[in-house]
């Protein structure tokens, strides 16, 4: 909810306020600004979303050579603003979707209101805690194999996890490198049976049971990872290229907790093929509402989606409001 402490007595009111700036969130904000919605877009704590960690991004159309993950971002912002996007620096620390307009608070200070809100707040990756883990982020360290697969041709790589997502990274990385490790704490898997299968049929990939990953080796690229057995305590080293941490996602929408219909895990739910939430008005785009694809391509297109529900259910209260 809103603070109560903020007064909105003279709160800047807008048709339009998109939360998060991502792909998604920058996608909306081009197709927004291009229909004269004028849309704000407050960048949240990491302006440009993941894609900022990200170093060469290979699988996004229109870059034949590729683009490093922040320079792509950068365009997204250039194009967003060239056509009368207000880029805001700063987080929605609380908000208040019980009537509209909606009332936001930026940075625990600054009162706006808005007739439509975009959610475009992404998801994190959940990583294992490791100071090296992020200092190697982008140079051997993933969260993403079909991201960043292509990169790990005819090295030996490690995914931890032993769920779903860790079989799906497991097997699309056996098209690339000669082994995979799989290293799991426990001593079976959570991932379904059909997963399970297809993972311990293929030649290429080695379970490490009962093992967890302690330290991530490597200057300047991963070289090589710790791990730790469980059972008897002891260390060994491993001599990987990569690691691929596949223990989940969390969806960034916290502040939205009771006020939006969301999964058990977080994920605003949305109308069918539409962008449209359990309230009205609001609309939902990215990764804070798709735990399936979690693509920049698939994010910026339900971006694009979000602001053209937005746009038409602004223009059918302007034409119900003509009408009356």
């Amino acid at each position: 909810m809103a603070s109560d402490t903020v007064s909105f007595a003279e709160a800047e009111h807008h048709q339009l306020i998109i939360v998060g700036s991502g792909p998604a969130g920058l996608t909306a904000a081009l197709y927004a600004a291009r229909a004269n919605l004028s849309p704000v877009v407050i960048q949240g704590p990491e302006p440009g979303g993941q894609l900022i960690t990200t170093t060469d991004v290979e699988n996004y159309p229109g870059f034949p050579e590729g683009i490093l993950g922040p320079a792509m971002m950068e365009k997204f912002s250039e194009q967003a603003a060239r056509f009368g996007a207000d880029l805001r620096w700063g987080t929605v620390s609380s908000i208040d979707l019980s009537e509209r307009p909606f009332k936001l608070v930026v940075d625990e200070r600054t009162p706006l209101t808005a007739d439509t809100i975009i959610v475009s707040t992404g998801a994190s990756a959940r990583y294992l805690g490791l100071p090296n883990e992020q200092r190697l982020l982008g140079y051997g360290v993933s969260a993403c194999a079909t991201c960043d697969g292509a990169f790990f041709r005819d090295v030996e790589v490690a995914v931890v996890g032993g769920g779903d997502t860790a079989m799906e990274e497991a097997l699309f990385l056996t098209r690339f490198a000669t082994k995979v490790y799989v290293i799991h704490r426990r001593d079976e898997l959570r991932a379904s049976k059909i997963m399970q299968d297809r993972a311990f049929a293929n030649d290429k990939i080695e379970f490490i049971w009962n093992s967890e990953v302690t330290d991530v080796l490597g200057e300047k690229g991963v070289e090589g990872i710790t791990i730790k057995n469980n059972v008897d305590g002891s260390t060994s080293t491993l001599p990987v290229k990569g690691l691929f941490v596949a223990i989940g996602h969390k969806p960034n929408t916290d502040i939205f907790q009771g006020q939006l219909e969301m999964d058990e895990t977080g994920y605003i739910i949305t109308d069918g093929k539409s962008t449209r939430t359990s309230i009205e008005a609001v609309f939902a785009s990215g990764d804070a509402q798709d735990h399936v694809y979690r693509q920049a391509i698939t994010a910026a297109g339900t971006g694009s989606m979000a602001a053209i529900d937005a746009e038409r259910w602004l223009a059918e209260q302007e034409s119900a409001e003509i009408t009356a």
